[in-house]
């Protein structure tokens, strides 16, 4: 029978570290609010109401609307070649309908024609009422060609758009058709913004927006911050004082404020956003990774490495740094979360990204009027997410500081027990 001494460094420190990590609660809840999140930037347009780019179908009659309200959608089919795109075409920038859809109220059919109410959204409703051809509805019709409607045997014959071959259609095989396919009823399940968009859609590419900018920055930020901490700790000297007082004159400038200047120095935009958020919270990072370079490099296993004749750049990439990205990770979900809330701001502010990208932080400021008559949800939801990923961030790099910290492993965990 093994005993247990036999179990000695069995398991590595980072495995300790994900079973005390996965005992955190709020950890665990952190993680999972960031992996949904996760999953809703991947998937993108795939899954949200809205396919278009940007989530940006504006119906001005369907302006604030509550959640769950519903109303009826006639699609009338475009006169010109399809959008369609590919699976991993249409989740990254979205696709182009081919279909028009207008909101309607009631709708009759007469003859070859479709007679519809324009939805208002007052009581009694009062829309105009227009006449559509049903072949029109159905079809992409080529126009070079007109349609000829034959009403003594109930047929339509017509040219579709970009095919040389005749249709011909009667009026009941065209009207199944439209009450089949082309009269929906749509669901906004958190209504509709000012400009008649759909506010979980415009939810969720926001995701993809916030995630994206932190991800890039805490990027940007790992890789000068680790560059210049590494320099500055390992070779000390002049070295360390210049990089010291670069750090020093970029910690003393207000992140906000720095942000803002070098977003009105690179222009307004996504991308800007991404470089000036980087080029900001890099500091912290150097100023960590350079204190704790300044406690390994005089130990045994350093003066090993030089005794062996490595070369600095070995030393410090092979053998330093695995050694401090403890800290390193703690403070990069930190900084996710600040990232998170700085893009936020900036949008907010109109120097973020522009319209019509959705981005919280905007349809914050869009509807920020709102907050004290009737419609003050339009603005809490997007602060609600924003709060909700911020504090996920935060709740899992606390969980992640207490589970890296090596004096938690105690002796019964070591030795396998």
């Amino acid at each position: 029978m093994p005993r247990k001494e036999d179990n000695i460094y069995s398991r590595s420190l980072s495995y300790y570290a994900w079973q005390r990590l996965k005992k955190n609660k709020l950890s665990v809840f952190g993680m999972v609010v960031i992996s949904i999140a996760i999953i809703v930037s991947i998937l993108g347009y795939l899954i949200t109401p809205d396919s278009s780019p940007d989530s940006n179908e504006q119906k001005l009659e369907l302006s604030i609307k509550p959640p769950g309200f519903k109303v009826k959608m006639l699609l009338i089919r475009k006169n010109e070649e399809s959008h369609k795109r590919g699976f991993f075409g249409k989740m990254v920038y979205g696709e182009v309908s081919d279909y028009s859809a207008i909101p309607i109220y009631n709708y009759t059919f007469e003859g070859n024609d479709i007679v519809y109410e324009e939805y208002t959204g007052s009581e009694p409703n009062h829309g105009t009422q227009v006449k559509f051809n049903l072949a029109d509805v159905v079809y992409a019709i080529n126009y070079n060609s007109p349609i000829v409607d034959n009403e003594e045997q109930a047929y339509t014959e017509f040219y579709a758009f970009g095919s040389n071959e005749k249709i011909r259609k009667s009026a009941k095989e065209l009207r199944d058709e439209i009450e089949k396919k082309n009269i929906i009823t749509r669901k906004y399940l958190l209504g509709t913004d000012r400009a008649g968009r759909d506010m979980l859609s415009r939810l969720m590419i926001g995701t993809r927006v916030s995630l994206a900018v932190g991800f890039i920055s805490v990027f940007i930020s790992l890789f000068i911050g680790v560059l210049m901490g590494a320099l500055a700790g390992y070779y000390r000297g002049w070295i360390d004082d210049v990089i010291m007082w670069l750090i020093n004159v970029v910690w003393s400038i207000p992140t906000l404020l720095l942000v803002i200047a070098i977003t009105l120095a690179l222009g307004k935009g996504f991308w800007q956003v991404f470089v000036a958020v980087g080029l900001t919270m890099w500091v912290e990072v150097a100023r960590v990774i350079r204190g704790q370079i300044l406690s390994l490099r005089e130990k045994e296993f350093i003066e090993a490495g030089r005794a062996l004749g490595f070369s600095n750049p070995r030393i410090i990439f092979g053998h330093v740094l695995p050694n401090v990205m403890g800290p390193v990770i703690v403070i990069s979900a930190a900084n996710f979360a600040s990232a998170i809330l700085i893009e936020a701001g900036l949008s907010f502010l109109g120097i973020g990204a522009q319209p019509p990208t959705a981005s919280w932080g905007a349809m914050i400021n869009a509807h920020r009027g709102y907050i004290i008559v009737d419609a003050a949800y339009l603005a809490f939801i997007p602060g609600i997410a924003i709060m909700m990923m911020v504090l996920a961030f935060v709740l899992l790099g606390n969980g992640l500081r207490d589970a890296l910290d090596t004096k938690e492993v105690d002796d019964d965990q070591v030795m396998g027990y």
